[in-house]
């Protein structure tokens, strides 16, 4: 179910933080948040977040078609492993 468009997007108080204060520093470094569940936002693009995914930092070069989506859906948390027996199988 989607957030009520009246409450506005969500964001941590503390991603925006970092943001507000690489934005006003003018560096380019990567900056590592944790909150997978936060909205990217206009002020966002062009900045570099390593989003955890529970295991590592991911680099997420923020751009203007990823406003409004999750910094999440950019990171995934699981490996996927080919399925090598189905090619076996189907050799025979």
């Amino acid at each position: 179910m989607a957030r009520s468009t009246w409450k506005g997007p969500f964001v941590d108080s503390y991603v925006l933080k970092k943001a507000e204060k690489a934005k006003q520093s003018g560096r380019r470094d990567v900056i590592k948040i944790w909150s997978r569940r936060s909205t990217i936002l206009p002020q966002f693009v062009g900045l570099t977040f390593g989003v955890h995914n529970g295991r590592k930092h991911i680099p997420v070069l923020v751009t203007e078609e990823m406003i409004g989506q999750k910094f999440g859906e950019y990171s995934p948390t699981r490996t996927f492993y080919s399925h090598d027996a189905d090619k076996k199988a189907k050799r025979r």
